[in-house]
Formats: C-alpha cells, sequence, structure tokens
C-alpha cells in the first residue's frame, strides 16, 4: 500500500507529529508513506500564509526515516497550494527539488477560499465551476514544476454552501476536458483522493465518470492518497481504490521518489 497524501503537524490544519502518523501507517501495513504538508502563500482574503519551516520539517522527517528505516518508507513531499499570481515568484519563496513529490492543489480562487463558502458568495454554480476550472487551467498552462493534480474537483465537496446543490459534468465538461488535456501534455498526473468518501460526497475526488474521461483522452499517471490528517486515516479505501482503478481498466499506478516518476502494476 502506497499512500501519496499525507499530512501532520506542519501542515496548519493537522495536530498530529510526522512519528504519529507514522505509527498509524505501521498499523494500516503502509509501505510507502510521503508527507504533502502544505505551502499555501496568500491563503483567501486575509492572505494567510499556510507554510511551515522547511529545515524543520527536514529535520522531523529524517529523524522519522532512520527511526522507522527497517519497517517502512517515508518521503517528503508538498501540498503546494497555487492560484495564477504566484507561479512567477513561487521558485523564489521555495525550492521544490528538495522533495519527492509535489502535489498541485487549487485551495484559493481569486482570493476566495473554496472551503468557507467565499468561492460561492454572489455566483451561481456553474459560474463558480467555470471560474475554479479556468483559473486552474491559468495555474497548468504557466506552472509546470509538480508531478499530480490533488483532488482535481475538489469544488464538489462544497456546494453544499449553495441552494441549488446539483450540477452535471456535462455543464462543465468542456472546461474539465481542457484541464486533463494540459496535464496529460505535459506528462504529469492526477490523484485518487479518497477522502470524498469521509467527507460524506459518496465519491472519490476525482469521481468515476472523470476518471473515465481522463482514460479516454489518455491519461495514465495517477497516485493514490488518502488526505489523512489523523493516523486512523491513513490508508483509507486504498484497496476499494484500487479496484475501481482496475475495474476502469488502468494498468498501473504511479510512485515518485526524488521526483522520478515510475508505474508499478495494478495486480
Amino acid at each position: 500500500m502506497y499512500d501519496y497524501h499525507v499530512h501532520s503537524r506542519f501542515s496548519g490544519d493537522c495536530r498530529y507529529s510526522m512519528e504519529d502518523m507514522v505509527k498509524g501507517a505501521l498499523e494500516k501495513n503502509i509501505k510507502t508513506l510521503c508527507f504533502t504538508d502544505h505551502i499555501d502563500y496568500d491563503y483567501g482574503d486575509d492572505k494567510i500564509d499556510f507554510i511551515f519551516d522547511e529545515y524543520d520539517y527536514f529535520s522531523k522527517l529524517n529523524k522519522a526515516k532512520f527511526n522507522y528505516r527497517d519497517q517502512i518508507e517515508i518521503l517528503s513531499g508538498i501540498e503546494l497550494g497555487m492560484q495564477p499570481h504566484l507561479v512567477d515568484s513561487i521558485q523564489n519563496k521555495i525550492n521544490l527539488d528538495n522533495f519527492d513529490f509535489i502535489i498541485l492543489s487549487i485551495h484559493t480562487v481569486m482570493g476566495k477560499e473554496i472551503h468557507e463558502g467565499e468561492l460561492f458568495t454572489n455566483r451561481n454554480l456553474i459560474d463558480a465551476y467555470l471560474l475554479y476550472y479556468s483559473e486552474m487551467y491559468k495555474v497548468l498552462d504557466n506552472f509546470s514544476d509538480f508531478d499530480v493534480v490533488g483532488h482535481i474537483n475538489l469544488i464538489d465537496r462544497y456546494v453544499k454552501y449553495m441552494d441549488n446543490k446539483t450540477i452535471k459534468l456535462e455543464e462543465y465538461k468542456d472546461h474539465i476536458e481542457k484541464v486533463l488535456k494540459k496535464i496529460i501534455d505535459k506528462d504529469k498526473g492526477i490523484e485518487i483522493n479518497t477522502s470524498g468518501i469521509r467527507y460524506g460526497i459518496n465519491s472519490y475526488l476525482p469521481t468515476a465518470e472523470i476518471l473515465k474521461l481522463y482514460k479516454k483522452l489518455g491519461g495514465e499517471t495517477i497516485t493514490i492518497g488518502s488526505d489523512a490528517h489523523t493516523p486512523e486515516h491513513i490508508g483509507f479505501d486504498y484497496q476499494e481504490a484500487v479496484k475501481l482503478l482496475r475495474e476502469l481498466n488502468f494498468k498501473y499506478l504511479a510512485i515518485y521518489k526524488n521526483r522520478k516518476k515510475q508505474f508499478i502494476k495494478i495486480e
């Protein structure tokens, strides 16, 4: 089992240490655990910098790697929250090549936080969706220093803020298809983020429908991540996610180390 999306106390929304999370991973028989703690600059209207101290991060991570070296592979990573205006400056803020794996995520759209519902204020649902995927495309069109796009349809988790909570893929298919083609053209990938089930939307992020579209367009690169912020959620629904990939005729999982991609056959 490989979990390529896990947080620790270095993320502002997680209270567990790296060692706590590693112990949780061992209980789940995880083979490889990648810590992808948050880096989000200009996060929302209050411009909170959702970041961590890189020296402290690697100090704790290397200690865990040494202490558990015979039991589990521990990798370094970032969940990089990106916005179009950060593209030109991000390389001056952090050296992404210091890490094994980079997830690119969209958490903030035009200064509006998605998780608090600000994106939906004074907008109808379809306009919010089109804006979300348009901003994602702008980032992808101008930025390549990442490995996979995280929870590509994260916006689905937050339609709860709208009175009309129903939207069909066909209504924004052109936009997400454009995004998926850009990811494929850049030889990047997407993740299956299993947290959607935990958050009550009854599907992974992305949905099977989006995964089918990705496959149809030629996409092959996929990682699996639990987006765990607590030890008990590490490896969440991993086997079911593998089963879904197999049913959709995906042949391989992607794993990363030193920013290098490898494929392992789905058995």
